[in-house]
């Protein structure tokens, strides 16, 4: 008699279960359904573009690490073996010597190219290789709107945009619309910048920072109250802005420049996900 109770309260129970999770489920997807969409919301979605261009150049080594990887190369050089090339300078030394003694017979050698011609056809070759400067004549002028400069840190995109009747600096954004995702909205704020066939990479789909903030006053409305701006950061393949068409609308600056445009509490929110490493 066990048996068939047992077997009756587990069926009740299995029974119950699938009343339970139909009944949550059912009223999951009802209230998906119904959830208004973001025009009934006095806040607007917008996504932004945390465009960098990396670094070009290695930064220059500081006076200690100068030192470490000089002795660092003083242990290479202590510890390595001959190169092909050292053995091979050995030996025709070593055939000198001989051929100075009269033992050794170079009239099969005459036309073989000799280690010191090679060290001296490389020398003037390495004597007419001249190193790009680490200065650009962009550095000199302070043009923050050339990629050309800074060569060495990572730079950051600013675009200058209409608010009120205020000119505002922020990264570049686009307000989100129904049917796409916040990175497709901000892949569509790079597109809005494509006119010269810029390309990015980004870096995830998930933002890497928010910022909520309110419209001035005359513009704010009981249903249009301020926006939420989702970040999302991606590094600059390719491309740059028309100078003649885009002059002093944009600027691209470095981490401790930003302070020089962006707004106290929006620059803290930047630099809570922008690294410069």
């Amino acid at each position: 008699m066990a048996a068939p109770g047992r077997r009756a309260v587990l069926g009740l129970a299995r029974g119950w279960r699938r009343s339970f999770w139909a009944g949550h489920l059912g009223s999951r997807s009802l209230t998906l359904a119904a959830a208004p969409s973001n025009s009934g919301s006095p806040w607007r979605l917008l996504g932004a573009l945390c465009l960098q261009r990396p670094p070009v150049v290695s930064k220059a080594l500081t006076p200690l690490q100068e030192e470490m990887a000089a002795l660092l190369q003083q242990i290479e050089i202590e510890r390595s073996r001959y190169s092909d090339h050292e053995l091979r300078a050995l030996d025709e030394a070593q055939r000198l010597a001989k051929r100075k003694a009269d033992l050794y017979d170079d009239e099969d050698e005459q036309n073989i190219l000799l280690v010191q011609d090679l060290e001296d056809m490389w020398e003037q070759k390495f004597q007419q290789f001249k190193p790009g400067a680490r200065i650009t004549e962009a550095d000199k002028n302070n043009d923050r709107t050339s990629l050309r400069r800074k060569l060495d840190r990572n730079l950051v995109l600013l675009v200058k945009e209409k608010l009120g009747d205020q000119d505002v600096w922020m990264l570049p954004q686009a307000e989100w619309q129904p049917g796409e995702t916040l990175r497709g909205t901000a892949e569509r704020a790079l597109a809005t910048l494509s006119e010269n066939n810029m390309e990015a990479k980004f870096l995830g789909n998930a933002p890497c920072g928010h910022y909520k903030f309110k419209f001035p006053q005359a513009i704010r409305t009981e249903s249009s109250l301020g926006a939420k701006v989702f970040f999302f950061k991606a590094l600059l393949l390719t491309g740059d802005f028309s100078q003649a068409e885009k002059k002093g609308q944009h600027v691209w600056v470095s981490k401790e420049e930003l302070g020089d445009y962006l707004k106290p509490k929006y620059l803290a929110q930047v630099r809570r996900f922008l690294l410069d490493l």
